[in-house]
């Protein structure tokens, strides 16, 4: 049976709270750009990367490793 590396997984979530928030709470900075779209794409960008990153350690995670014998 393999083992769930619960480290992976919590710091997986703790990536889609600092995703989220880079989501929710930098574009009110957009305001002080000289371009507030590109500023708020960007954002949102870099937010889909942290989001997927997180995602990926909670399935890589979850799976686990093999027991070593």
């Amino acid at each position: 049976m393999r083992q769930r590396n619960w480290r992976l997984v919590i710091v997986g979530i703790f990536f889609i709270v600092i995703g989220f928030a880079v989501f929710l709470f930098v574009p009110s900075l957009g305001a002080y750009s000289t371009d507030p779209v590109e500023f708020t794409r960007l954002i949102g960008q870099i937010a889909q990367f942290i989001i997927g990153v997180s995602v990926a350690l909670i399935i890589f995670g979850l799976i686990g490793a093999k027991p070593k014998q």
